[in-house]
């Protein structure tokens, strides 16, 4: 009887934890331009103005990348939904994601994946979101 009650005590626990971390997961929100330009300066001064560390900070900073995986291809087009193009974004920035994929140098997975990923018309996306916040100025 006792080890049925410690079964049903550790499977309620499991269920508990998968519940919080899926409860974390769906608080992401979709950052704007001013988070972006305030988490921004933020890394900037960690990382003393280095383009690749701030970089990984800053995609940290906004729930885009993890160590361990590199790039969150869906949170990153969802930012981008409007363009209507979320399956071929995606696509992109795990491509780059894979093909720069390096565990032991992390800010310079993250630089050279977002590189590869911004080299073409996703680019241009991201500098008018950026822009956005020249506008509301």
């Amino acid at each position: 009887m006792n080890h049925l009650r410690l079964e049903i005590i550790c499977w309620s626990c499991l269920l508990i934890a998968m519940a919080v971390s899926t409860e974390a997961a769906s608080v992401w929100k979709l950052p704007t331009a001013q988070m972006v330009y305030e988490d921004l300066e933020k890394c900037r001064q960690e990382s003393l103005e280095e383009d690749a560390p701030t970089l990984r900070c800053l995609v940290k900073k906004m729930g885009l990348w993890t160590d361990e995986s590199g790039y969150n291809a869906r949170r990153i087009a969802k930012i981008f939904a409007g363009h209507n193009q979320m399956e071929e974004l995606m696509l992109v920035v795990e491509h780059c994601n894979r093909m720069e994929q390096d565990t032991s140098h992390l800010d310079d997975w993250a630089f050279l994946a977002y590189r590869c990923a911004t080299s073409g018309q996703f680019g241009h996306w991201v500098k008018d979101f950026m822009s956005q916040k020249e506008v509301e100025r």
